[in-house]
């Protein structure tokens, strides 16, 4: 498997004193997607019904490329559950490294509107691509439960630190997201990382879908950077409950959590963080709240 890090030659410069040393960075390359399935509308026994088309191109730091390939299927509605996936192939391609996956039979995709308008898509792109956004129709598969989970102040100051020492890759490279799945009580179920926050949180989604973690109504989802729409976005498509955030959220993920019923917090660093939307979910006494 590629390595996620590299090794590089830099010089160091203190006040105006040059050093020569040696620096590890976070690798970050591209992975082709392709898809075989049916296009919508074509006859099952159609000749050439299922011949492979491509999806795209995505930066992204090796590592977890089926996970990854299955998050963002998963993400743009393409696939709906572990079942609908058939085959996954990891190997090399004329663009670099490429994942092609098979589809079920039943299952058919309208490749007009699922293939990406950029030919490259970058590494922290969102909805690049996208023609329109749908507030929407982004809604989750089912509404989320307004009353689990509820989880005490402590414990969402307490995930930014976990989060932190569960990154084997940042501490050696200072370069990279994370997104991670803890429970309502702070213990960490899984984590990913990527040079692409989205890519990020589609590893550890195409995880949990691959395990059959998913639907987990006790989820909480936490980014090592600031929430956009779509990281919103791809938690509702997975029924998480609540999100949390190192950094700051964007005025359409606010309104995207508060219109499906998702707990957003932001800036959870540092003893404090906002809650933005879904306050019911996070469990302060009623003689603290205001």
């Amino acid at each position: 498997m590629p390595s996620s890090t590299a090794h590089v030659s830099i010089r160091t410069i203190t006040g105006e004193i040059a050093s020569d040393a040696e620096d590890l960075l976070a690798v970050e390359a591209p992975l082709e997607i392709v898809v075989v399935a049916r296009p919508r509308g074509a006859l099952p026994l159609a000749s050439g019904a299922r011949a492979p088309r491509r999806l795209g191109i995505t930066m992204r730091t090796p590592g977890n490329d089926r996970e990854l390939a299955i998050g963002l299927l998963f993400a743009e509605g393409i696939i709906s559950r572990a079942a609908d996936v058939v085959d996954i192939d990891e190997r090399s391609g004329p663009s670099g490294d490429l994942v092609r996956v098979t589809l079920s039979e039943d299952v058919t995709v309208d490749l007009g509107r699922s293939e990406r308008a950029l030919a490259v898509a970058n590494a922290s792109c969102g909805v690049c691509g996208k023609a329109s956004i749908d507030v929407a129709s982004c809604a989750p598969p089912a509404p989320l439960a307004r009353s689990v989970p509820r989880i005490a102040p402590h414990v969402v100051h307490g995930l930014a630190a976990r989060l932190r020492g569960a990154q084997p890759v940042f501490g050696r490279t200072g370069g990279l997201h994370a997104a991670a799945l803890f429970d309502a009580s702070g213990a960490l179920a899984d984590l990913r990382e990527d040079v692409g926050r989205h890519n990020a949180v589609d590893k550890l989604i195409g995880a949990a879908l691959l395990a059959g973690r998913l639907p987990d109504p006790g989820a909480v989802l936490m980014v090592s950077g600031r929430a956009g729409f779509e990281l919103v976005q791809k938690a509702l498509r997975a029924s998480i409950p609540v999100m949390v955030a190192v950094g700051a959220p964007s005025s359409l993920a606010a309104e995207l959590a508060a219109a499906h019923g998702m707990t957003l917090v932001g800036f959870a660093r540092d003893g404090r963080f906002n809650v933005y939307a879904g306050r019911e979910r996070i469990a302060v006494p009623a003689e603290t709240a205001s």
